[in-house]
Order: C-alpha cells, then sequence, then structure tokens
C-alpha cells in the first residue's frame, strides 16, 4: 500500500469512477457512476480498509470488479483527473465528519432539521418515523416539507391533504408532549417555485404554516443569468427559506448561475435564509457560495432533504459546510431554539406582507 501522503481520499475516488463511466462500455458505465454517488457516503476511507484488510465490498456500490479497480487504484495512485464543474465542491461523509471532530460542540448545538419528506409526497417513512429518528438526535423541531401540488412526479400534496396532515402533525406533539419529550413537528412545506417565483398553493393555507420552504424544480439547466428568478422568489412574501437555490446534483446537473454577491444581499436585507441543502448529491449551496453567504451576512438554514428516516446524519454536510466557511452560528436558523425560530419566522412574514 501507498504511503499515506499518497493515499487516495474517497472524494478522489468518487472522481475517478466516473471518470471511468465516462468511457466505460456497457454494462459498465452504470455501475461505476452509481459507486462514484455512494463513495461520498462510505462511512471509513477505502484505503482503511485496505489497511486492515477488509473487503471493499462492505461498501455500497462496489462488487467483486470494482473492488479490484479500488484496489488497484489504492495501491498504485494514478494521476488524478481534474474535477469538472458538475462534480466540484462536493464534500465526503468522513470529511464532514473529521473537520467537525475538531469543533465536537458545532454539531451537538444543533437544535433541529429544516427539510425532510414523508410517505406525504415522496418519503419513505411516515411523519412518526421521521420523528422518532429526530428524538435519536436530541432535536427540539424538524420540519415536515412534503412536495406541494405542483410537483406531481414527487407525489406533491394539495391543500386538502396538508389540512390532513396537519391534523397528523397534531396528533404527533401530543404524544411527544405526553412523553415528555422536547421535540416538536412543525407544519411547513416544500413550495413549488415557477421561474417567475410563484408558488402552487393557496396563501392563506400557506400562512397557517410555521415556515415555508420555496424551491425551483423546473428550467434548471438554463445557462443564462437566472437573477431574477432569484429576487423574485425572495421578494415572494409566502416563504422564509429558499431552498436548494442552484438546483445542482451530483454529475447530473450543473445548476444555475445568478449574481450571487445581489441575491445574498437581498436575502440579508429582507432577512430571509437561504439553504444549505445537506443531501449527497446536492451540497446546494456550494462552497463557493457559502462563502459569499458569510459575506453578505443573510441567514442560513440547514436541511438534509431526507426521504427517509436512514439520512436524518446528513446533517453533517450542511454543518460542515457551514462551519468551515466560517458561518457564525447566530445567523444558522438550526440553532435558534424552537421559539426563537418560530418568531423569527413570524416576523418574516409580517415584514414581508407590510412591504
Amino acid at each position: 500500500m501507498t504511503s499515506r501522503s499518497q493515499l487516495l481520499k474517497n472524494a478522489d475516488i468518487a472522481n475517478l469512477l466516473a471518470t471511468e463511466s465516462e468511457t466505460a462500455r456497457q454494462p459498465l458505465q452504470k455501475p461505476y457512476r452509481r459507486a462514484s454517488r455512494r463513495a461520498y457516503l462510505w462511512p471509513e476511507e477505502a484505503y482503511e480498509l485496505v489497511r486492515q484488510h477488509r473487503s471493499l465490498t462492505e461498501f455500497s456500490g462496489v462488487g467483486p470488479f470494482l473492488e479490484k479497480r479500488i484496489q488497484n487504484w489504492i495501491d498504485d495512485p494514478p494521476p488524478l483527473p481534474q474535477v469538472p464543474r458538475i462534480r466540484s465542491g462536493f464534500m465526503a461523509i468522513t470529511e464532514a465528519q473529521a473537520a467537525l471532530a475538531s469543533k465536537p460542540a458545532w454539531l451537538r448545538g444543533i437544535r433541529g432539521d429544516l427539510q425532510m419528506h414523508s410517505l406525504w409526497s415522496d418519503g419513505s417513512g411516515s411523519i412518526r418515523d421521521m420523528a422518532e429518528a429526530a428524538l435519536q438526535r436530541n432535536y427540539e423541531y424538524i420540519s415536515i416539507t412534503d412536495h406541494s401540488k405542483g410537483l406531481k412526479i414527487a407525489g406533491g400534496i394539495n391543500e386538502e391533504q396538508l389540512q390532513r396532515q396537519a391534523e397528523e402533525i397534531s396528533e404527533i406533539n401530543e404524544s411527544l408532549k405526553d412523553w415528555g419529550q422536547q421535540l416538536r413537528v412543525l407544519r411547513s412545506i416544500e413550495l413549488n417555485l415557477n421561474p417567475s417565483g410563484q408558488g402552487d398553493m393557496e396563501e392563506t393555507v400557506l400562512a397557517e404554516l410555521d415556515i415555508v420552504l420555496g424551491c425551483f424544480h423546473s428550467s434548471l439547466r438554463k445557462t443564462e443569468d437566472q437573477t431574477e428568478r432569484y429576487l423574485a422568489a425572495l421578494r415572494n412574501p409566502a416563504i422564509q427559506i429558499l431552498g436548494h437555490p442552484r438546483g445542482r446534483i451530483y454529475n447530473y446537473r450543473l445548476g444555475l448561475s445568478a449574481d450571487w454577491p445581489r441575491i445574498f444581499g437581498t436575502a440579508a436585507e429582507l432577512d430571509k435564509a437561504l439553504e444549505i441543502d445537506a443531501y449527497p448529491d446536492r451540497q446546494d449551496l456550494s462552497p463557493d457560495l457559502v462563502a459569499l453567504a458569510k459575506k453578505a451576512g443573510c441567514r442560513i438554514s440547514l436541511g438534509t432533504d431526507s426521504h427517509g428516516p436512514s439520512q436524518l446524519p446528513f446533517i453533517q454536510l450542511g454543518a460542515a459546510s457551514a462551519m468551515l466557511a466560517g458561518i457564525k452560528r447566530e445567523r444558522i436558523l438550526n440553532f435558534m431554539t424552537r421559539d426563537e425560530l418560530l418568531s423569527w419566522a413570524n416576523n418574516v412574514r409580517e415584514n414581508s406582507n407590510a412591504n
């Protein structure tokens, strides 16, 4: 095995796998791409498994063929290909854990998760399942942000379903209170925004929610400047958080471009938050934009975009990104108490409606 100074990290291996997929013959392209994405979630560095004489097939996405390929790379590291923009700025979970280990109080200070999905839209767990997973993390709150009705491909819910969901959340919160738990489930939604920044739900219904997360899901491959759509979204009085802003997806979609300093400045002026979506394929805001957000002083929201209870630990990716960028904890919503968070959301809503 090579010396420690030459060791390939999981992120390096991910890029090598993705690069191989571009020239591999069928049917190998798909396994290479799949393993490239999953490498970001491998719980240990691959070189550690090799050092311990363990099989790399312990890792998700790795079979005997890829194990041999990765083993050869670790034993004799090849020149690392340049990381293209569509794969740049993504952090492996091992990197996030190493960064957070230097400041353990940072992760412990997070009081909740502000984006997740349930069986009501395209999640794999019930709201109660998500709440029980949050209890294991000692959270004070979670936001259930199922998709709104315009995003039919993701099982978006309408106003009537949102009201029925409210009844379920109320019952769960009563149970939590009876058990003496501090956790509460917040009513929210991932509001589908059109390119003009308008939502697809009645604003009177949205006003009843604790927090509204607005997200673009269409026209995400445009190459021209999209500043105006972001400004329109931030000025939409119904939303308090703008989610996964660029709309990028690892090795699939580059995401949108815009005058980001202007956008972050407007967010700061309106006291609205931009999200670091901690889902491994998204990690959006990307690190370069997190740095610009810090400079502008706007608020940041961390959400795992979890689609099942096992994904709540993704919060490490968002937390590490914010910490490494030097975002102050008082500018991150997730460090607020539940009362502080709800007070902020109400103030933003009132100020938006007054303007």
